[in-house]
């Protein structure tokens, strides 16, 4: 049998057309949402809430869960590979894959969404400002646990890889939680049925979208700086 010839991966061209589509996206979101607000067209044959990034069931959710899987994918070949070398952090490696496949399907499914009347519930219904999308509060707690439980695993990753995952984390936490909690806010005073908060919701996707692809762009450096080729076999 002919040879068949490698795939070859570049990190750099795959971030960029991940990079343009998200753009893309973004713009025809924005560009709805506007023609939405500003003309009354509430519908456009269904493209309105087709494009929204903030939407279930829309495009860009359907490419955000998408990237998480893509990430999810990579983090699982790292997994498999430091297995097999035995390396000291390849359960970090696999808890990460779990986690991103957990974040793929919270984002098909809105999972967190469902803590928020029982967080209002147990903060007394009282005004929450920052916190009105009490979701937040839990996730606050988990993310600053996971950010001690791995300190050490980002520590012995080499420079270039622990600054790129810093970044990817302060672009998708800055949207998932901090344009969040400002959108939060915004809403218990003024509702999200309103062009602003649109716009609020859009950073904020626009963000965790950032983060994701900066994220998968570090994975695809750093499995090609450390192994430089990877083959899979089949039996």
């Amino acid at each position: 049998m002919k040879p068949i010839d490698p795939i070859i991966l570049k990190p750099c061209s795959i971030a960029r057309s991940l990079g343009a589509l998200a753009g893309f996206l973004v713009l025809a979101s924005v560009g709805f949402q506007l023609t939405k607000y500003l003309t009354g067209h509430t519908w456009i044959y269904g493209l309105v809430p087709l494009f929204f990034v903030d939407a279930e069931q829309s495009i860009p959710t359907f490419f955000s869960v998408l990237l998480l899987l893509a990430a999810t994918l990579l983090l699982t070949v790292i997994a498999l590979l430091k297995n097999q070398q035995r390396d000291a952090h390849r359960f970090a490696w696999a808890v990460l894959a779990f986690g991103f496949l957990c974040m793929a399907a919270d984002e098909a499914m809105a999972f967190h969404e469902r803590l928020v009347g029982p967080m209002r519930a147990i903060l007394g219904h009282r005004p929450l400002g920052i916190f009105y999308f009490a979701w937040v509060i839990p996730a606050l707690g988990v993310v600053l646990v996971l950010a001690l439980c791995f300190l050490r695993f980002l520590w012995h990753l080499p420079v270039r890889t622990r600054s790129t995952f810093v970044a990817a984390a302060i672009l998708f936490l800055g949207g998932a939680l901090g344009f969040e909690m400002v959108g939060a806010r915004y809403t218990e005073l003024h509702g999200s049925q309103n062009l602003l908060y649109t716009m609020i919701a859009t950073v904020e996707e626009s963000l965790e979208m950032t983060g994701t692809i900066v994220f998968i762009y570090a994975l695809l450096r750093y499995i090609d700086d450390t192994w430089r080729e990877v083959r899979f076999g089949f039996q």
